[in-house]
């Protein structure tokens, strides 16, 4: 789950709790270009202000306006919006793009399931949420596995939030203490692993779970799947093989390692000399890794590192590249 849909729950429970009505809007489907993906979350209060978005800003206003009133009205039960226009529509009227959005707005979700499911998500926990929108009824229960985030059967929503994705980094340094959070913020669980005693963590953000074990020893226990990555940042090949060895054999969607193109293709050849990797599990070894940026500094090869995670990962879940606009309102 994105850290926007976190601070959404988060702003709608402390603004039921001050006596405040809110409306809760939740993207169930898009087409064209559409900037938040489906699943995002807008809370919308009751004199108008917002946390999150559904849309990037192109059908917030409409919506805010739509849900006071339906907020204003007593009883009121969740309803489907549509928005957007077709590409030709777009031309005709000089829009830059188009596309469709359908949300499902909520006046006033259940004050009582908003505070468990924010509790559950802040806790590390994942949760489905359940809503009939012809009842407006709630129903939350424990997400097993990973699964398709949301389905809409016209009806019922079922949405699956809480932390999908996971990292495991190699190396608790500089780099680590600046892609950490920012991975976590993209919705990434992160563990970093460093057997070190000389490397404190401190440079760590508190929700980062920190294991001193070996780095084999980390990645077996962290258990790669298709939903997680490995990268790893010391420099010391006998730290960072150890990783290595391990995640190239698992399902990861991204195996990286940080050094140059030379030190990497030493590695390559050591893990196929010694530790009998093949030419197809080397072959999908990231390393160098992190996108070109020609970064030289922490903070930016975080960056370049965590681009290319995203665009791995965004790869899995939409193979057609996405357009940059937003849909236009109708």
């Amino acid at each position: 789950m994105h850290f926007p849909d976190i601070a959404a729950l988060r702003a709608a429970v402390a603004w039921q709790q001050a006596g405040h009505r809110v409306a809760l809007a939740t993207v169930l489907s898009t087409w064209g270009s559409a900037p938040r993906p489906v699943g995002s979350l807008l809370v919308i209060r009751d004199d108008g202000r917002t946390e999150g978005s559904v849309s990037g800003g192109c059908v917030e206003d409409d919506l805010v306006d739509h849900a006071r009133t339906r907020m204003a009205t007593a009883g009121a039960l969740p309803e489907v919006r549509q928005y957007g226009v077709d590409t030709g529509q777009a031309r005709r009227a000089g829009l830059p793009c188009g596309g469709q959005l359908g949300v499902l707005l909520e006046p006033d979700p259940p004050a009582e399931a908003m505070q468990d499911l924010l509790t559950a998500l802040t806790g590390g926990e994942r949760r489905m949420r359940r809503v009939d929108s012809l009842s407006g009824q709630w129903l939350l229960l424990p997400a097993m596995g990973v699964g398709q985030p949301l389905r809409w059967d016209g009806r019922r929503l079922t949405q699956t939030l809480g932390t999908q994705y996971r990292l495991l980094l190699i190396g608790a340094n500089q780099i680590a203490g600046y892609l950490a959070p920012m991975a976590m913020s993209c919705g990434f669980a992160v563990t970093v692993c460093d057997p070190r005693p000389e490397m404190e963590g401190d440079t760590l953000p508190p929700q980062v779970a920190l294991r001193r074990d070996m780095p084999d020893d980390a990645t077996l226990a962290f258990a790669p799947d298709a939903h997680s990555a490995v990268v790893t940042l010391t420099h010391d090949p006998k730290l960072d093989d150890l990783a290595l060895m391990e995640a190239l054999t698992t399902p990861a969607f991204l195996v990286g390692a940080l050094g140059s193109q030379r030190s990497n293709d030493a590695r390559r050849a050591r893990l196929r000399e010694h530790f009998g990797l093949s030419v197809a599990q080397l072959a999908r070894l990231r390393g160098p890794v992190g996108l070109p940026l020609g970064s030289k500094r922490p903070p930016e090869i975080a960056v370049s590192i965590l681009a290319q995670l995203l665009a791995e990962k965004n790869r899995l879940l939409d193979p057609a590249p996405a357009s940059a606009c937003a849909s236009a309102l109708t």
